[in-house]
């Protein structure tokens, strides 16, 4: 997916994270919730594989379970990069913020899988 379409489905993805779980919350109009996820694919770009690659050996030991802890703390750490903003996007908790990502990543998941990625369908030379 191009980044647009990555952006948009992000977007889709949180705002209905907002609707579907108690303690995810977001007040403000389309831009301001692009924003949103432009911040959340952010950190999920330049601090989630940090995360990863330190909590590696965790992430083994749970046969990847972990993945839904680190998930949530990067939706987590977006609430407070976009309370710096004031941008209207509120986690209250770390369990809010493990079933929101969890939500996200099964939306995210889903449109991965009905658009399809455009690397996998490029010409071969």
């Amino acid at each position: 997916m191009n980044f647009l379409l990555r952006l948009l489905v992000n977007a889709a993805a949180l705002y209905i994270a907002t609707r579907v779980v108690d303690g995810v919350h977001f007040e403000g109009d389309w831009l301001t919730l692009f924003t949103v996820a432009l911040i959340f694919g952010v950190v999920n770009a330049v601090i989630k594989p940090v995360t990863k690659f330190f909590t590696f050996p965790l992430i083994i030991l749970t046969l990847g379970l972990f993945l839904l802890v680190i998930n949530g703390l990067m939706l987590l750490l977006t609430s407070r990069v976009s309370a710096w903003f004031d941008l209207g996007f509120t986690v209250r908790s770390f369990g809010a913020a493990f079933w929101g990502a969890l939500v996200v990543s099964v939306i995210n998941a889903l449109a991965g899988w009905v658009i399809g990625d455009s690397k996998k369908h490029s010409r071969r030379d």
